[in-house]
């Protein structure tokens, strides 16, 4: 009798492990598995036609889609360009230290002006005291992802790995939490790229100017930096700087007192909430969102006319390369692909897209 009683003990004991190990399989896969696979991942690497008449430029958006604000995506200040507010957003990407971090933290602070940061894991393994500084002086830390990776060539659940681990490592070392602003590794994007970093609570920020910058051995001089600034500005935008660029260090407390001067004051990204396109009413950005929910087709919920987009002889862009997210830093090939770029870009050589018109200026990464 006894020996009946262990055995139907031992039975349900067992039953309640199987049912609680699938029930917990049904909870992970009801959260952490959405399907993906009507959200086209069609690559995009990012590029601008700038403009010299302190106009904002236009951008290479996914096939079909013409407001990525949609996804919580932004390359500037949708309102704050419509309402000609004269602010910048300064950001920084941190891939690897090299001594520049702290100059730059300094140039901030004795201006009292604030910036976002978009790190690393290694980054941040290899710096927490800095990230730290970062936090505790009122910058943002957002997320630049674990092995800098083009999300494109990941998986979902890659996509998802590479976030949370870069979050969680800030966390752990630094105590503070990560701020929810993605910036995908060269720029490189697709409409599944923006729609898992939206599920996740990122919004995808991207940039209004770029500048060769990102080559610790071949930098530009601060003189260069500071002209592209003054050449390209407008209400809004939101330039990508590095912090291994000593030029960009050096430049920082010019370019700092050169806005100032015009009126300009230097905002946080925390004022990116309201998703409005230029052009677009407030009311049909809040139906975007509303029809973001509905069935998605091929490149997204819902289908959308790509913007025509016009160029001129004399508009150009960047599209940077920024750090492989380690100590060692590019390749030898890398680095002589980026500079044959910039010798292109110095002879005039452009990439078109025929179907639509644009130019854009891209750095040939891969």
């Amino acid at each position: 009798m006894i020996h009946r009683i262990k055995r139907q003990l031992k039975s349900k004991k067992f039953y309640t492990i199987i049912t609680s190990l699938a029930l917990a399989m049904v909870l992970s896969v009801g959260v952490d598995a959405k399907d993906y696979s009507d959200y086209s991942n069609e690559a995009v690497a990012f590029g601008l036609n700038l403009r010299e008449d302190h106009k904002r430029p236009e951008c290479e958006k996914p096939p079909g889609v013409k407001k990525i604000s949609k996804y919580d995506t932004y390359y500037y200040n949708i309102d704050a360009y419509k309402n000609k507010d004269k602010v910048i957003y300064l950001t920084f990407d941190c891939g690897y230290e090299n001594g520049n971090t702290k100059a730059i933290l300094d140039a901030l602070k004795d201006a009292g002006v604030k910036a976002t940061f978009f790190v690393t894991t290694p980054y941040v393994k290899g710096n927490p005291k800095l990230v730290k500084r970062m936090k505790k002086e009122g910058h943002l830390v957002g997320n630049h992802t674990t092995t800098h990776p083009r999300l494109t060539e990941r998986s979902v659940s890659e996509i998802q790995e590479e976030l949370n681990t870069c979050a969680e490592t800030v966390e752990e070392l630094t105590g503070y939490t990560m701020d929810h602003f993605m910036r995908p590794p060269e720029g490189v994007y697709s409409v599944r790229v923006m729609k898992v970093a939206q599920d996740m609570g990122y919004k995808t920020m991207l940039w209004s100017l770029a500048i060769y910058d990102y080559e610790e051995n071949d930098q530009p001089g601060a003189d260069y930096v500071l002209a592209k600034f003054k050449k390209h500005y407008f209400p809004g935008m939101m330039p990508l700087l590095h912090v291994i660029s000593s030029s960009d260090a050096e430049a920082l407390p010019d370019i700092i007192s050169y806005f100032k001067d015009k009126g300009y004051r230097f905002g946080e990204l925390s004022e990116f909430d309201p998703p409005e396109e230029a052009g677009d009413s407030t009311s049909e950005t809040t139906a975007a969102r509303e029809t973001s929910q509905a069935e998605p087709t091929a490149d997204g919920p819902a289908e959308e006319t790509a913007t025509e987009i016009k160029s001129t002889e004399d508009t150009a862009s960047e599209n940077p390369s920024a750090e492989t997210g380690t100590a060692e830093g590019k390749s030898s090939e890398e680095k002589t692909t980026e500079k044959k770029s910039e010798e292109n870009k110095s002879t005039g050589k452009k990439t078109s897209d025929k179907k639509s018109g644009k130019r854009f200026w891209f750095w040939p990464f891969w």
